[in-house]
């Protein structure tokens, strides 16, 4: 009897074991095609391996000599600067590698005082808490709120503020992440052509229906170097009763006459209501995102906010890193300064060499190809002569939209944006036939 019951279940299992092994199969199948597709159309995106720091002079695998990089966010040089990683260094020896919890819980840290002096933390004071503080100072707000990301920052945004009573307005080239962030929320979204204000007006002539009503925008778009016009977004959100909201993680820390960001740069600072940046591009380059707005929005967010709630803390190293980033920021401009005369200096010569360049007065330069496989093989190219630069293509950008983003960071030499321009003016550029 127990013999034919064992019987019993190993035939019983070999159906169950086929049918697995046949939706295994499926999914390989369904998987294969997929990538093939994309292998296809030319839009695979391989991933370079740096061997070195990250900074202006980098090795990479596979190339030989010394590679001048003009792809990274580092927009600031702060991601290697020594006195930012032995402020990281400092934080890890004193606090740990991490704290394998979430902020509620006991994620958030503070020391025992015998580091304040060299680590600029306020005496008994949390590291995250005093980052946070410091986050809002220098956007003069009134609280700041730290995650993981500044992704996670974005998704934690709007399904936290905004019910189905309310609307948001998008521009319809919001980054990936503000795109996220609202279709999570169940607010009635509308979408307004890029920078288009006409188009923004009506949208919020059809929302005054709604309770609140937001304004949601990139401060500058880190595919196409160009800037959001807030002064005229703020204009019609006070004539609408609409809140602005803003990403800034391509300008925090270089945009603006103290680095502020493009609410700075445009003047419009007390008419912004709510900013999301980044602490992983030119503050230092290590991860960490944060929103900072009025104290109450704030408070919400620590209590409803899923990636706040329901990730770990920042690590200590990189709130020690970003902390100084800051400091050095806003103990001196003369490092934003010098990012204005090197983005015309590689703006004005490409554009005297016959490249089409994207955006206006940014470090992001995107030189305009259209055909994805020419970006993808103009970036190949550019390596060989010894200049790191990605070619980007669908998804990324729109279809027929390619383009090599180029970008200046402040500690490129007038050398490396002159070489950086030769290398382009001598990569052969062959267009695909139709």
């Amino acid at each position: 009897m127990w013999a034919g019951r064992v019987l019993h279940a190993a035939l019983s299992r070999a159906p169950r074991e086929s049918r697995a092994q046949s939706a295994l199969a499926q999914l390989r199948g369904i998987l294969e095609e997929e990538l093939e597709s994309i292998r296809g159309a030319g839009t695979w995106k391989s991933e370079r391996v740096i061997t070195s720091r990250q900074g202006p002079h980098i090795h990479v695998d596979g190339a030989p000599g010394g590679i001048i990089n003009f792809c990274a966010n580092n927009y600031l040089g702060l991601s290697s600067h020594p006195e930012v990683i032995q402020a990281g260094l400092r934080t890890l020896k004193e606090f740990g590698a991490g704290l394998s919890s979430v902020r509620f819980i006991c994620g958030t840290q503070k020391g025992e005082g015998e580091m304040n002096g060299t680590f600029d933390f306020q005496p008994g004071q949390s590291i995250h808490k005093d980052l946070e503080a410091k986050i809002a100072r220098f956007h003069q707000r009134e609280d700041a709120i730290l995650y993981p990301s500044c992704f996670d920052a974005n998704t934690g945004l709007f399904e936290a503020l905004l019910t189905s009573e309310d609307a948001v307005l998008s521009d319809e080239l919001n980054h990936a992440s503000i795109i996220d962030g609202i279709r999570l929320c169940k607010a009635h979204k509308y979408r307004y052509r890029h920078l288009d204000m006409a188009d923004l007006e009506a949208k919020l002539q059809e929302a005054q229906k709604h309770r609140l009503r937001l304004v949601a925008t990139d401060g500058a778009f880190s595919m196409d170097g160009d800037i959001a016009p807030l002064q005229e977004i703020c204009r019609l959100a006070s004539q609408y009763g609409a809140l602005v909201f803003v990403d800034e993680s391509h300008a925090t820390g270089f945009l603006g006459a103290t680095g502020r960001g493009t609410d700075e740069l445009l003047g419009v600072m007390d008419q912004v209501t709510i900013i999301n940046s980044t602490l992983g591009k030119a503050l230092g380059g290590a991860s960490g995102g944060y929103t900072t707005g009025p104290g109450a929005l704030v408070s919400l967010l620590r209590q409803r906010a899923r990636p706040y709630l329901f990730s770990n803390s920042l690590p200590p190293a990189a709130v020690g890193c970003a902390s100084k980033a800051l400091d050095l920021l806003m103990e001196s401009n003369a490092i934003v300064q010098s990012m204005a005369a090197k983005t015309l200096r590689f703006r004005s010569q490409m554009e005297a060499a016959g490249f089409t360049i994207s955006g206006a007065n940014h470090p992001i330069c995107p030189v305009m190809l259209g055909d994805a496989r020419l970006a993808l093989n103009i970036a190949d190219d550019m390596l060989k002569r010894g200049i790191f630069v990605i070619g980007f293509s669908y998804p990324v950008v729109p279809k027929g939209k390619a383009r090599i983003r180029v970008q200046i960071s402040a500690v490129h030499s007038e050398e490396d944006i002159d070489r950086c321009v030769e290398a382009f003016v001598e990569v052969p550029i062959c267009w695909e036939d139709g």
